[in-house]
């Protein structure tokens, strides 16, 4: 079973940052709004705790939960996240998060053989949860698209860059 101790620092800052990406992905495909917004992070937020709490959790997830714990964990992660906005579309971003956590599963796959189908999962179950955190189109958090076509399609996307179903 893989722990942090089973990776470089640097594999260990992506894989950290791993569950904001899948949310950011979701959150890039179709922004909803501060409000919207604020749903979509308390669900990917939501979903880190839930499974880092849960007993059965692999010891990746439980130190993944221990850091993000932390300030300095979080610090690391946003980090991780950072990407040059400078000139750049809602569509190209996203697509920057797609890679990196294309990344993040390369990683798992080679140092994490074990842990990676259910931690790749874990991470398109985050991209879901944010999907349907908030809905889309509506007035006010009234009406509107629970989950749009680009939301579905980036959390297929995530799905496919992970190589999970």
């Amino acid at each position: 079973m893989a722990d942090k101790s089973s990776f470089t620092p640097e594999e260990w800052k992506a894989i950290l940052a791993s569950p904001m990406l899948a949310g950011l992905a979701v959150t890039l495909a179709e922004p909803s709004g501060l409000w919207g917004m604020l749903k979509e992070s308390m669900a990917s937020a939501n979903a880190l705790m839930t499974a880092g709490k849960n007993p059965s959790a692999s010891p990746l997830m439980k130190a993944i939960l221990a850091d993000m714990e932390t300030s300095e964990g979080r610090t690391i992660a946003r980090e991780e996240i950072k990407i040059d906005l400078s000139g750049k579309s809602p569509a190209e971003i996203k697509q920057e998060v797609i890679t990196k956590l294309g990344k993040v599963g390369q990683i798992l796959d080679a140092k994490a053989p074990q842990d990676a189908p259910a931690f790749k999962s874990w991470l398109k179950y985050v991209a879901d949860q944010v999907a349907e955190a908030a809905s889309e189109g509506g007035v006010m958090g009234f009406g509107g698209t629970q989950v749009t076509d680009n939301e579905k399609a980036t959390v297929d996307e995530v799905g496919k860059v992970l190589k999970v179903a």
